[in-house]
């Protein structure tokens, strides 16, 4: 909103033109007819629209995530701002606390400031938002992208099947055979990864799979314990279970404590993100490490060469996770 209380939509709508236009405008961006730029700049003027100095390609960007109250998602965090202050960019954060990214607001504030392009974590982008932030010609980056459109977007991401395949060979080369797995939310493809790799390695040992032994979780500390309790409560329990996330882990294991089981030697728990959470535990947690921070440091990286106008090599970038071994995982328990 300019100093005299006009909005970039009601110059638009006097212009008879889209707000992203006129905000390329305000930001002295290409792309308009020199006629139609000097119109819209004559109604800035008129409006008493506040003029901020231009700044240089790759000053500022911004940074969508749902939420900030997790360790995974303070990871991601310390990935962007780090390459951010690498390359002398400021970021403006905004969280959306589980909705679309991309309400009315958000959006006229993003053209206002003239940002450089949108690094969105596991986030969808509300259909309005995308259509203007297309006509403004922002770049956009996903981080474990959501939804069926992500191949439209660049998107950085783990080796999420690799992870699965690996916690649950891991498990079977330790003897197990009832693996359970609570995973996170299914519509983000990191999840269905994950439990994919899970029934690929399971197939691989010749065991199969069962269907009463997936939960499909939320992430979180309340979510492990409520469905890794499910598990528990079966007649035939497992005796391992992988969850999606390392704070879900720690929900089974709250659930395993009060039914009275030891970990590892009554049950074995692995877990995905490798966040400090997992030295903090006892026993200390097995897990997939995801690369976190470096996966939101080439993010950045790649959002910034996008508003250089670079090419860049590849429009999907996977980066490896790795399977941490501690103490949470141990020889599958006798129970004949």
């Amino acid at each position: 909103m300019g100093s005299g209380g006009t909005t970039l939509a009601e110059i638009a709508a006097d212009a008879a033109v889209s707000v992203a236009t006129v905000s390329r405008v305000l930001n002295g961006k290409p792309g308009i007819s020199d006629r139609k730029r000097v119109y819209i700049e004559r109604l800035l003027d008129e409006r008493g629209y506040e003029r901020r100095k231009p700044r240089r390609p790759g000053a500022l960007i911004d940074l969508v995530m749902r939420g900030m109250d997790t360790q995974w998602a303070v990871g991601l965090l310390r990935g962007v701002h780090a390459e951010a202050a690498r390359s002398k960019v400021d970021v403006v954060t905004t969280v959306t606390n589980g909705l679309p990214a991309g309400s009315s607001d958000w959006v006229e504030r993003v053209m206002t400031r003239g940002t450089d392009g949108v690094v969105v974590v596991v986030s969808e982008i509300d259909e309005t938002a995308r259509e203007e932030l297309a006509d403004l010609r922002v770049p956009i980056v996903l981080i474990d992208p959501v939804g069926t459109d992500t191949n439209a977007y660049v998107n950085v991401s783990a080796t999420d099947w690799a992870g699965g395949r690996d916690a649950t060979e891991h498990l079977v080369h330790l003897g197990h055979r009832r693996i359970g797995f609570v995973t996170g939310p299914m519509r983000l493809e990191c999840h269905v990864d994950r439990l994919d790799g899970y029934y690929a390695a399971l197939g691989r040992a010749g065991i199969a799979s069962d269907p009463e032994l997936v939960r499909h979780g939320d992430s979180l500390t309340a979510g492990g314990e409520r469905f890794g309790g499910e598990l528990l409560d079966l007649d035939h329990p497992p005796t391992a279970i992988i969850s999606g996330s390392d704070e879900q882990a720690y929900g089974i294991y709250l659930a395993a404590q009060k039914r009275g089981l030891r970990i590892p030697d009554d049950l074995s728990v692995t877990g995905f993100d490798d966040v400090d959470l997992c030295k903090w535990v006892t026993p200390q947690l097995t897990t997939v490490r995801q690369p976190l921070e470096d996966m939101a440091s080439e993010a950045t990286r790649l959002l910034l060469a996008l508003a250089r106008g670079d090419t860049i090599s590849s429009r999907r970038v996977q980066l490896a996770s790795e399977l941490i071994v501690r103490d949470s995982t141990g020889p599958a328990p006798d129970r004949t």
